[in-house]
């Protein structure tokens, strides 16, 4: 048995140099997740930067051209984002004219936020490179591996049906 299998007794304190049974790190699924995002992100952060948009102003864009106006904690949701994160990145979007943002007079403490013409304009001025980079990962990673790899983190983030 390996020291990194070697499972350690919690009332035992005399192996306290000795490492806790843990994963290998390259199946550990957190870093795994976060090597796989750095290799998808790549090419998207580098389509992105002669615009001078960030990742997050782009899913923000996209989540709003695909579902229409959304109510901040519902765009944040949506948009992979914690609300104060949010509340800070819309600001300079209302200002470059990308996004839209109003109250609904019914209720003083919404906020509504939508895209703007210049916003989807974005978009479309991405929409081709956007494309061969999907392509691309395709081509690479297989259509069918691709499917099935979205379907597996969508089943991965929902509450366990017992099947």
């Amino acid at each position: 048995m390996s020291t990194l299998e070697r499972r350690v007794d919690p009332g035992d304190m005399s192996g306290m140099d000795d490492p806790v049974s843990l994963s290998r790190t390259n199946r550990s699924l957190p870093i795994a997740l976060l090597r796989a995002r750095e290799t998808v992100m790549g090419p998207i952060r580098d389509m992105l930067a002669a615009s001078g948009l960030n990742e997050q102003k782009w899913r923000i864009l996209r989540v709003l051209d695909e579902g229409g106006p959304l109510e901040l904690t519902h765009l944040a949701t949506e948009a992979c984002l914690l609300l104060p994160s949010l509340t800070r990145i819309i600001r300079p979007m209302q200002a470059e004219g990308l996004i839209a943002r109003h109250t609904p007079p019914t209720d003083k403490r919404k906020g509504i936020v939508a895209i703007t013409d210049k916003g989807r304009q974005v978009i479309l001025d991405h929409a081709a490179a956007n494309r061969a980079i999907v392509a691309d990962l395709q081509a690479r990673f297989g259509a069918e591996r691709l499917e099935l790899l979205l379907d597996l983190l969508d089943a991965l983030q929902k509450p366990d049906k017992g099947g």
